[in-house]
Protein backbone atom coordinates (compact mmCIF):
# COMPACT_ATOMS: atom_id res chain seq x y z
CA UNK A 1 0.00 0.00 0.00
CA UNK A 2 1.08 3.41 -1.01
CA UNK A 3 0.48 6.86 0.05
CA UNK A 4 0.77 10.42 -1.11
CA UNK A 5 2.84 13.27 0.56
CA UNK A 6 2.90 16.37 -0.55
CA UNK A 7 4.51 19.76 1.03
CA UNK A 8 2.25 22.56 0.39
CA UNK A 9 2.87 26.35 -1.19
CA UNK A 10 5.24 25.64 -3.83
CA UNK A 11 5.04 27.59 -7.49
CA UNK A 12 4.83 25.18 -10.51
CA UNK A 13 6.68 26.31 -13.58
CA UNK A 14 7.30 24.29 -16.27
CA UNK A 15 5.03 21.91 -18.85
CA UNK A 16 2.78 19.57 -18.25
CA UNK A 17 1.81 16.97 -20.88
CA UNK A 18 -1.87 15.59 -21.67
CA UNK A 19 -2.25 12.06 -21.90
CA UNK A 20 -4.83 10.29 -23.85
CA UNK A 21 -8.49 10.81 -22.36
CA UNK A 22 -9.48 7.54 -19.70
CA UNK A 23 -12.92 7.82 -20.73
CA UNK A 24 -12.08 7.27 -24.43
CA UNK A 25 -9.61 4.66 -24.22
CA UNK A 26 -11.52 2.51 -21.70
CA UNK A 27 -14.34 2.20 -24.34
CA UNK A 28 -12.02 2.00 -27.44
CA UNK A 29 -10.21 -0.71 -26.29
CA UNK A 30 -13.14 -3.59 -25.76
CA UNK A 31 -14.26 -1.69 -28.94
CA UNK A 32 -11.69 -3.72 -31.21
CA UNK A 33 -12.96 -6.72 -30.24
CA UNK A 34 -15.84 -6.22 -32.21
CA UNK A 35 -13.58 -6.32 -34.99
CA UNK A 36 -12.05 -9.59 -36.37
CA UNK A 37 -8.29 -9.27 -36.93
CA UNK A 38 -5.81 -6.48 -35.35
CA UNK A 39 -7.01 -3.24 -34.41
CA UNK A 40 -3.83 -0.23 -33.30
CA UNK A 41 -5.07 1.92 -30.76
CA UNK A 42 -2.59 5.03 -30.72
CA UNK A 43 -2.13 7.77 -27.25
CA UNK A 44 -3.18 5.18 -24.90
CA UNK A 45 -3.39 6.84 -20.75
CA UNK A 46 -0.79 4.72 -18.23
CA UNK A 47 -3.54 4.28 -15.72
CA UNK A 48 -4.73 1.19 -13.90
CA UNK A 49 -7.92 0.99 -15.30
CA UNK A 50 -6.04 0.34 -18.82
CA UNK A 51 -4.48 -2.78 -16.91
CA UNK A 52 -7.75 -4.03 -15.69
CA UNK A 53 -8.94 -3.91 -19.17
CA UNK A 54 -5.99 -5.99 -20.63
CA UNK A 55 -6.56 -8.36 -18.10
CA UNK A 56 -10.32 -8.89 -19.53
CA UNK A 57 -8.97 -8.97 -22.88
CA UNK A 58 -6.79 -11.60 -22.26
CA UNK A 59 -9.00 -13.34 -20.97
CA UNK A 60 -11.38 -13.79 -23.93
CA UNK A 61 -7.84 -15.25 -25.30
CA UNK A 62 -6.78 -11.80 -27.25
CA UNK A 63 -3.12 -11.15 -28.02
CA UNK A 64 -1.99 -8.08 -26.69
CA UNK A 65 0.84 -6.25 -27.43
CA UNK A 66 2.14 -2.47 -26.35
CA UNK A 67 4.73 -0.49 -27.23
CA UNK A 68 4.68 2.41 -25.10
CA UNK A 69 1.67 4.28 -25.54
CA UNK A 70 0.63 1.88 -28.35
CA UNK A 71 -1.24 -1.12 -28.58
CA UNK A 72 -2.47 -3.44 -31.15
CA UNK A 73 -5.23 -5.84 -30.40
CA UNK A 74 -5.30 -9.03 -32.35
CA UNK A 75 -9.34 -10.88 -31.70
CA UNK A 76 -8.26 -13.71 -34.38
CA UNK A 77 -8.28 -16.28 -31.60
CA UNK A 78 -11.01 -14.42 -29.77
CA UNK A 79 -13.38 -16.54 -27.40
CA UNK A 80 -16.55 -15.75 -25.29
CA UNK A 81 -16.08 -16.70 -21.94
CA UNK A 82 -17.48 -15.80 -18.32
CA UNK A 83 -16.26 -12.82 -17.01
CA UNK A 84 -15.37 -13.44 -13.33
CA UNK A 85 -16.92 -10.77 -10.58
CA UNK A 86 -12.73 -10.54 -9.87
CA UNK A 87 -12.22 -8.65 -13.26
CA UNK A 88 -15.35 -7.05 -13.61
CA UNK A 89 -15.26 -4.80 -10.31
CA UNK A 90 -12.00 -3.52 -11.04
CA UNK A 91 -13.83 -0.64 -13.08
CA UNK A 92 -16.58 0.68 -14.49
CA UNK A 93 -15.78 0.51 -18.34
CA UNK A 94 -15.86 -3.74 -17.57
CA UNK A 95 -19.52 -3.37 -18.29
CA UNK A 96 -18.60 -2.31 -22.23
CA UNK A 97 -17.70 -6.10 -22.77
CA UNK A 98 -21.56 -6.68 -22.21
CA UNK A 99 -22.63 -4.70 -25.96
CA UNK A 100 -19.30 -5.64 -27.63
CA UNK A 101 -20.02 -9.81 -26.44
CA UNK A 102 -23.47 -9.36 -27.64
CA UNK A 103 -23.00 -8.19 -30.34
CA UNK A 104 -20.76 -10.34 -31.56
CA UNK A 105 -22.08 -13.52 -29.98
CA UNK A 106 -25.25 -12.61 -28.82
CA UNK A 107 -24.21 -14.37 -25.89
CA UNK A 108 -22.67 -12.68 -22.92
CA UNK A 109 -21.81 -13.68 -19.22
CA UNK A 110 -20.58 -11.14 -16.83
CA UNK A 111 -20.86 -9.88 -13.29
CA UNK A 112 -21.59 -6.34 -12.10
CA UNK A 113 -19.14 -3.61 -12.95
CA UNK A 114 -16.99 -1.94 -10.44
CA UNK A 115 -15.46 1.66 -10.22
CA UNK A 116 -15.58 4.62 -7.68
CA UNK A 117 -18.57 4.92 -5.25
CA UNK A 118 -19.97 8.27 -6.31
CA UNK A 119 -23.35 7.29 -5.86
CA UNK A 120 -25.97 4.78 -7.13
CA UNK A 121 -24.89 3.59 -10.51
CA UNK A 122 -27.53 1.16 -12.17
CA UNK A 123 -27.20 0.09 -15.50
CA UNK A 124 -31.17 -0.26 -16.02
CA UNK A 125 -30.93 2.30 -19.14
CA UNK A 126 -28.16 -0.21 -21.06
CA UNK A 127 -29.85 -3.46 -19.96
CA UNK A 128 -33.49 -1.77 -21.39
CA UNK A 129 -31.50 -1.16 -25.10
CA UNK A 130 -29.80 -4.16 -25.31
CA UNK A 131 -33.83 -5.54 -24.92
CA UNK A 132 -35.23 -3.14 -27.53
CA UNK A 133 -32.38 -5.13 -30.18
CA UNK A 134 -34.02 -8.25 -28.80
CA UNK A 135 -31.68 -9.54 -25.75
CA UNK A 136 -33.52 -11.41 -23.31
CA UNK A 137 -32.09 -10.47 -19.70
CA UNK A 138 -31.37 -12.59 -16.50
CA UNK A 139 -29.76 -11.84 -13.52
CA UNK A 140 -28.47 -13.89 -10.52
CA UNK A 141 -26.69 -12.26 -8.03
CA UNK A 142 -24.37 -9.95 -9.18
CA UNK A 143 -23.71 -12.22 -12.53
CA UNK A 144 -26.11 -11.19 -15.85
CA UNK A 145 -26.49 -13.31 -18.38
CA UNK A 146 -27.95 -11.67 -21.87
CA UNK A 147 -28.81 -13.64 -24.89
CA UNK A 148 -30.40 -13.04 -28.37
CA UNK A 149 -31.43 -15.27 -30.78
CA UNK A 150 -31.45 -12.59 -33.14
CA UNK A 151 -30.58 -8.48 -32.98
CA UNK A 152 -32.42 -6.11 -34.33
CA UNK A 153 -32.20 -2.22 -34.78
CA UNK A 154 -34.82 0.11 -32.50
CA UNK A 155 -35.51 3.40 -31.30
CA UNK A 156 -34.22 3.79 -28.52
CA UNK A 157 -34.83 6.89 -26.59
CA UNK A 158 -32.51 7.26 -22.91
CA UNK A 159 -34.25 9.03 -19.56
CA UNK A 160 -30.77 10.20 -19.20
CA UNK A 161 -27.92 11.03 -21.67
CA UNK A 162 -25.77 8.22 -20.20
CA UNK A 163 -22.18 8.17 -21.72
CA UNK A 164 -22.42 4.47 -20.64
CA UNK A 165 -25.30 3.79 -21.75
CA UNK A 166 -25.34 5.44 -25.22
CA UNK A 167 -22.22 3.51 -26.12
CA UNK A 168 -22.83 0.04 -25.08
CA UNK A 169 -26.28 -0.03 -27.14
CA UNK A 170 -23.96 1.77 -29.80
CA UNK A 171 -21.31 -1.15 -29.78
CA UNK A 172 -24.94 -3.98 -29.41
CA UNK A 173 -26.52 -2.44 -32.13
CA UNK A 174 -23.49 -1.55 -34.80
CA UNK A 175 -23.75 -5.50 -35.97
CA UNK A 176 -27.49 -5.74 -35.51
CA UNK A 177 -30.09 -6.11 -38.33
CA UNK A 178 -31.55 -2.85 -39.43
CA UNK A 179 -31.17 0.54 -38.15
CA UNK A 180 -30.66 1.87 -34.74
CA UNK A 181 -31.62 4.99 -33.70
CA UNK A 182 -30.93 6.24 -29.87
CA UNK A 183 -32.64 9.34 -29.13
CA UNK A 184 -31.29 11.33 -26.12
CA UNK A 185 -27.76 10.46 -26.80
CA UNK A 186 -24.56 11.70 -25.09
CA UNK A 187 -22.94 14.01 -26.57
CA UNK A 188 -19.36 14.22 -25.22
CA UNK A 189 -16.33 14.49 -27.42
CA UNK A 190 -14.91 10.94 -26.06
CA UNK A 191 -18.16 9.31 -27.79
CA UNK A 192 -17.28 10.91 -31.22
CA UNK A 193 -13.81 9.45 -30.78
CA UNK A 194 -15.28 5.97 -30.47
CA UNK A 195 -17.97 6.51 -33.34
CA UNK A 196 -15.00 7.56 -35.15
CA UNK A 197 -13.32 4.54 -34.18
CA UNK A 198 -15.91 1.96 -35.20
CA UNK A 199 -16.30 3.91 -38.86
CA UNK A 200 -13.10 3.11 -39.63
CA UNK A 201 -13.98 -0.25 -38.80
CA UNK A 202 -16.93 -0.42 -41.08
CA UNK A 203 -19.54 0.56 -39.16
CA UNK A 204 -22.07 3.15 -40.30
CA UNK A 205 -22.71 5.32 -37.53
CA UNK A 206 -23.81 9.00 -38.08
CA UNK A 207 -24.86 11.69 -35.19
CA UNK A 208 -22.14 11.31 -33.01
CA UNK A 209 -21.78 14.33 -31.05
CA UNK A 210 -25.84 15.23 -31.26
CA UNK A 211 -28.38 14.03 -29.10
CA UNK A 212 -29.59 11.63 -31.99
CA UNK A 213 -27.27 9.02 -33.22
CA UNK A 214 -28.41 6.81 -36.54
CA UNK A 215 -26.34 2.99 -36.73
CA UNK A 216 -27.40 0.75 -39.67
CA UNK A 217 -26.16 -2.50 -38.83
CA UNK A 218 -23.58 -4.19 -41.02
CA UNK A 219 -22.86 -7.95 -41.07
CA UNK A 220 -18.93 -7.39 -40.08
CA UNK A 221 -16.42 -4.98 -38.56
CA UNK A 222 -12.49 -5.17 -39.18
CA UNK A 223 -9.83 -3.92 -37.66
CA UNK A 224 -8.81 -0.52 -38.10
CA UNK A 225 -6.44 2.41 -36.02
CA UNK A 226 -7.77 4.99 -33.80
CA UNK A 227 -5.52 7.62 -31.85
CA UNK A 228 -7.13 8.58 -28.27
CA UNK A 229 -7.80 12.64 -28.00
CA UNK A 230 -6.59 14.28 -25.27
CA UNK A 231 -7.79 13.99 -21.70
CA UNK A 232 -10.09 17.13 -21.60
CA UNK A 233 -10.61 16.05 -17.61
CA UNK A 234 -7.17 15.62 -16.74
CA UNK A 235 -6.18 19.21 -19.09
CA UNK A 236 -9.08 20.94 -16.95
CA UNK A 237 -7.46 19.19 -13.71
CA UNK A 238 -4.18 20.73 -14.22
CA UNK A 239 -6.04 24.06 -15.55
CA UNK A 240 -7.18 24.82 -12.28
CA UNK A 241 -3.90 23.38 -10.14
CA UNK A 242 -2.23 26.39 -12.86
CA UNK A 243 -5.24 28.53 -11.29
CA UNK A 244 -4.03 27.95 -8.16
CA UNK A 245 -0.25 27.81 -8.27
CA UNK A 246 1.30 28.43 -11.87
CA UNK A 247 4.29 30.81 -12.52
CA UNK A 248 3.66 30.32 -16.40
CA UNK A 249 2.91 26.89 -16.13
CA UNK A 250 2.03 25.25 -19.06
CA UNK A 251 -0.61 22.53 -19.71
CA UNK A 252 0.18 20.98 -23.40
CA UNK A 253 -1.72 18.77 -25.89
CA UNK A 254 -5.37 20.30 -25.04
CA UNK A 255 -8.20 20.99 -27.43
CA UNK A 256 -9.40 24.13 -26.11
CA UNK A 257 -12.99 23.84 -26.99
CA UNK A 258 -13.07 20.76 -25.03
CA UNK A 259 -13.16 22.65 -22.08
CA UNK A 260 -15.03 25.81 -22.85
CA UNK A 261 -17.25 25.24 -19.55
CA UNK A 262 -14.20 25.58 -17.35
CA UNK A 263 -13.12 28.54 -19.47
CA UNK A 264 -15.98 30.43 -18.77
CA UNK A 265 -15.85 29.82 -15.20
CA UNK A 266 -11.98 31.17 -15.57
CA UNK A 267 -13.18 34.34 -16.92
CA UNK A 268 -15.67 35.12 -14.34
CA UNK A 269 -13.34 34.56 -11.49
CA UNK A 270 -10.77 36.45 -12.85
CA UNK A 271 -8.29 33.61 -13.76
CA UNK A 272 -5.39 34.87 -15.51
CA UNK A 273 -4.13 32.15 -18.96
CA UNK A 274 -2.98 32.10 -21.82
CA UNK A 275 -4.73 30.61 -24.60
CA UNK A 276 -2.93 28.66 -27.67
CA UNK A 277 -3.78 26.60 -30.09
CA UNK A 278 -2.78 23.40 -28.65
CA UNK A 279 -1.73 24.84 -25.05
CA UNK A 280 -2.56 26.97 -22.52
CA UNK A 281 0.07 29.08 -19.76
CA UNK A 282 -1.87 29.80 -16.32
CA UNK A 283 -0.56 32.06 -13.31
CA UNK A 284 -1.59 31.91 -9.72
CA UNK A 285 -4.21 34.60 -8.63
CA UNK A 286 -4.64 36.12 -5.38
CA UNK A 287 -7.97 38.11 -6.53
CA UNK A 288 -10.47 35.20 -7.56
CA UNK A 289 -13.90 36.07 -7.61
CA UNK A 290 -16.32 33.58 -5.91
CA UNK A 291 -18.58 31.67 -8.68
CA UNK A 292 -21.68 29.80 -8.82
CA UNK A 293 -21.55 26.04 -10.56
CA UNK A 294 -24.02 23.41 -11.36
CA UNK A 295 -22.60 19.95 -12.84
CA UNK A 296 -24.57 19.39 -16.20
CA UNK A 297 -24.36 16.71 -18.82
CA UNK A 298 -21.97 17.51 -22.13
CA UNK A 299 -20.94 20.35 -22.88
CA UNK A 300 -22.27 21.98 -19.53
CA UNK A 301 -19.55 22.13 -16.74
CA UNK A 302 -18.55 17.94 -16.13
CA UNK A 303 -18.97 16.36 -12.94
CA UNK A 304 -15.74 15.09 -13.22
CA UNK A 305 -14.18 18.00 -12.62
CA UNK A 306 -17.04 19.43 -9.95
CA UNK A 307 -14.83 18.29 -7.35
CA UNK A 308 -11.49 20.24 -8.55
CA UNK A 309 -13.54 23.16 -9.29
CA UNK A 310 -14.51 23.42 -5.09
CA UNK A 311 -11.05 23.23 -4.27
CA UNK A 312 -10.30 26.34 -7.05
CA UNK A 313 -13.67 28.07 -5.21
CA UNK A 314 -12.45 28.35 -1.38
CA UNK A 315 -9.59 30.52 -2.41
CA UNK A 316 -12.03 32.63 -4.49
CA UNK A 317 -13.12 36.03 -2.67
CA UNK A 318 -16.54 36.19 -1.30
CA UNK A 319 -19.80 33.04 -1.39
CA UNK A 320 -20.15 30.33 -4.00
CA UNK A 321 -22.10 27.66 -4.59
CA UNK A 322 -21.10 24.47 -6.08
CA UNK A 323 -23.66 21.94 -7.16
CA UNK A 324 -23.64 18.66 -7.97
CA UNK A 325 -26.59 17.15 -10.33
CA UNK A 326 -24.96 14.10 -12.07
CA UNK A 327 -24.17 11.91 -9.06
CA UNK A 328 -24.95 11.99 -5.36
CA UNK A 329 -21.78 10.70 -3.99
CA UNK A 330 -19.37 13.49 -5.09
CA UNK A 331 -19.08 14.87 -2.14
CA UNK A 332 -16.80 12.84 0.35
CA UNK A 333 -14.06 15.49 -0.15
CA UNK A 334 -15.76 17.96 1.65
CA UNK A 335 -15.52 16.81 4.77
CA UNK A 336 -11.93 16.80 4.25
CA UNK A 337 -11.21 20.36 2.99
CA UNK A 338 -13.51 21.53 5.53
CA UNK A 339 -11.05 19.72 8.08
CA UNK A 340 -8.02 21.64 6.30
CA UNK A 341 -9.43 24.98 7.05
CA UNK A 342 -12.02 25.35 4.13
CA UNK A 343 -15.35 27.68 5.13
CA UNK A 344 -17.86 25.31 3.40
CA UNK A 345 -21.58 24.55 4.51
CA UNK A 346 -23.11 21.31 2.78
CA UNK A 347 -26.66 20.76 2.02
CA UNK A 348 -27.34 17.73 0.60
CA UNK A 349 -25.42 18.02 -3.10
CA UNK A 350 -25.33 21.87 -2.60
CA UNK A 351 -21.79 23.12 -1.24
CA UNK A 352 -21.66 26.72 -0.33
CA UNK A 353 -18.03 28.09 -0.32
CA UNK A 354 -16.86 30.92 1.44
CA UNK A 355 -13.76 32.31 0.82
CA UNK A 356 -10.82 33.12 0.74
CA UNK A 357 -9.58 30.51 3.30
CA UNK A 358 -6.47 29.12 4.36
CA UNK A 359 -5.52 25.33 4.07
CA UNK A 360 -3.37 23.01 6.50
CA UNK A 361 -2.39 19.82 5.76
CA UNK A 362 -3.06 16.93 7.36
CA UNK A 363 -4.02 13.16 6.73
CA UNK A 364 -6.97 12.99 4.54
CA UNK A 365 -8.32 10.03 2.42
CA UNK A 366 -9.32 9.88 -1.20
CA UNK A 367 -13.11 8.54 -1.72
CA UNK A 368 -13.13 8.88 -5.59
CA UNK A 369 -11.10 9.08 -8.29
CA UNK A 370 -11.99 13.14 -8.89
CA UNK A 371 -12.46 13.86 -5.20
CA UNK A 372 -8.67 12.55 -5.25
CA UNK A 373 -7.36 14.88 -7.24
CA UNK A 374 -9.77 17.81 -5.39
CA UNK A 375 -7.35 16.56 -1.77
CA UNK A 376 -4.25 16.98 -4.21
CA UNK A 377 -4.88 20.16 -5.08
CA UNK A 378 -5.81 21.05 -1.43
CA UNK A 379 -2.50 19.91 -0.78
CA UNK A 380 -0.61 21.80 -3.24
CA UNK A 381 -1.79 24.97 -1.69
CA UNK A 382 -2.13 23.66 1.95
CA UNK A 383 0.52 25.15 4.97
CA UNK A 384 2.32 22.08 5.80
CA UNK A 385 2.53 18.21 5.16
CA UNK A 386 -0.77 16.45 3.70
CA UNK A 387 -0.47 12.82 3.33
CA UNK A 388 -3.80 11.10 1.19
CA UNK A 389 -4.38 7.25 1.60
CA UNK A 390 -6.14 5.66 -0.22
CA UNK A 391 -4.88 6.83 -3.38
CA UNK A 392 -5.39 3.37 -5.90
CA UNK A 393 -8.95 5.63 -6.76
CA UNK A 394 -6.55 8.61 -8.68
CA UNK A 395 -3.83 6.19 -10.27
CA UNK A 396 -6.85 4.81 -11.83
CA UNK A 397 -7.34 8.08 -13.95
CA UNK A 398 -4.45 10.02 -13.88
CA UNK A 399 -1.72 9.27 -15.68
CA UNK A 400 1.76 9.17 -13.78
CA UNK A 401 0.40 12.53 -12.11
CA UNK A 402 3.21 12.33 -9.30
CA UNK A 403 6.18 12.78 -11.98
CA UNK A 404 4.13 15.43 -13.87
CA UNK A 405 3.68 17.20 -10.62
CA UNK A 406 7.26 16.69 -9.46
CA UNK A 407 8.67 17.61 -12.71
CA UNK A 408 6.97 21.00 -12.33
CA UNK A 409 8.27 21.82 -8.88
CA UNK A 410 5.42 20.56 -6.59
CA UNK A 411 6.88 18.67 -3.29
CA UNK A 412 5.08 15.83 -3.53
CA UNK A 413 5.76 12.12 -3.82
CA UNK A 414 4.60 8.54 -3.11
CA UNK A 415 5.89 6.40 -0.23
CA UNK A 416 5.24 3.26 1.30
CA UNK A 417 2.52 2.99 4.24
Amino acid sequence: MEKIVIEGGYPLKGTITIGGAKNSAVALIPAALLATGKSTIKNVPNITDRDALFQIVKLLNCDIKQNDKTIDIDTTKLENVLISEELSVKLRASYYFMGVLLGRYKHVEIYFPGGCNIGSRPIDLHLKGFKALGAKVSKRGHKYTITADELKGAEIKLDFASVGATINIMFAAVLAKGRTIIHNAAKEVEIINIVDFLNKMGAKISGAGSDTLIIDGVQELKGAQIEVIPDRIEAGTYMLIGALLGDNLKIEGIIPEHNQALLAKFNEMGVKYKLNKNSIILNKCDNLKATNVTTEVYPGFPTDLGQPMSVLMTQAKGVGVMEETIWENRVGHYPYLQRMGANIELDGLKATIKGKTELHGMEINATDLRGGAALIMAGLIANGKTTISDIGYILRGYENIINKLSNVGAKIKLEEI
